[in-house]
């Protein structure tokens, strides 16, 4: 807190105060005095030190809040019982993010003093939700989008990226904040990687008052790889290889049909009615291997 040596200034304390989002918090302010001394003697007014705006006022006996701030209207008071004692905190209640910034403690009795401190807020980011994009028909070698998403939060967070294996995929990421009506944010973060199969990511959020605050994880499996592009090649390959050979074959033996057909009629076997069925064998043979030599 902010202790007040009256005729003298305290600096600025070295770690600021911390308030979370809709709680109270005090900001602590004290001093001391030589003498016993009336509270009717006693002046105390806090006030924002960049804008001068009122923040709080107590002098001769009761709180003077005419001039106060309508943005701290109902939720500003001192703790009367402990005035005596040289206690002149402040009770800021239902804390919102405007309210972050330097506030001075003035305090006047016989002599003169005044301090400030810097108040912080902070609010937590909802559980991070992982999502893929697309979500199917995936194969290795595919990029795809990760898209990390947490709301609610306060100040911008930072994101981490890590993959199975723990590294840092930080580098491959896009991260977007954007401020709701209470200036909460909500946060969003793509990170793009070339798929492997049966891969893990993790997204990690830190926030910078309140350290880690959640993990989501994705584990891409088999379930959702469709057939590898290389496997499929060679399957395409083996196929139009295939049906290479079957053309070749087929366009072999319709020549050698054809020939041994032409060679039977030349040599008159064909005037009998086993001819006549031999010929018409041929003939249909030959029709066939024709239109399916065309056809491929």
């Amino acid at each position: 807190g902010v202790f007040l040596l009256l005729t003298s200034v305290v600096p600025l304390p070295e770690q600021p105060v911390v308030a979370l989002y809709g709680k109270d918090v005090t900001l602590n302010c004290s001093f001391s005095h030589a003498s016993p001394f009336n509270l009717s003697d006693l002046s105390v007014f806090w006030q924002l030190t960049d804008t001068k705006r009122n923040v709080h006022g107590y002098w001769e006996g009761h709180d003077q809040l005419v001039d106060q701030a309508e943005s701290f209207a109902n939720r500003t008071s001192l703790f009367p019982a402990q005035l005596g004692m040289g206690n002149v905190s402040l009770l800021l209640s239902r804390v919102v993010v405007a309210d972050e910034g330097s506030y001075t403690c003035f305090v006047k009795v016989q002599d003169y003093g005044s301090a400030a401190l810097l108040l912080q807020v902070a609010a937590t980011y909802s559980k991070p939700v992982v999502t893929l994009e697309p979500e199917s028909n995936l194969r290795p070698g595919d990029e795809v989008a990760l898209t990390c998403v947490a709301y609610g939060g306060y100040p911008e967070a930072g994101v981490i990226w890590q993959d199975g294996a723990g590294r840092n995929l930080t580098d491959n990421i896009t991260t977007s904040v954007v401020a709701n009506e209470e200036g909460l944010f909500t946060l969003t973060s793509i990170l793009r990687v070339v798929l492997e199969p049966n891969s893990t990511y993790s997204c990690q959020l830190i926030n910078p008052l309140l350290g880690e605050e959640g993990n989501a994880f994705v584990t891409i499996t088999g379930q959702n790889i469709a057939f590898p592009p290389v496997a499929l090649w060679v399957t395409v390959g083996l196929a139009v290889c295939l049906l290479v050979l079957l053309i070749a074959l087929a366009a072999v033996c319709r020549r050698k049909i054809k020939e041994s057909c032409e060679e039977a009629r030349r040599e008159g076997t064909g005037n009998g009615r086993g001819g006549k069925q031999e010929r018409w064998l041929c003939t249909y043979i030959t029709t066939v291997l024709y239109v399916l030599t065309i056809h491929w």
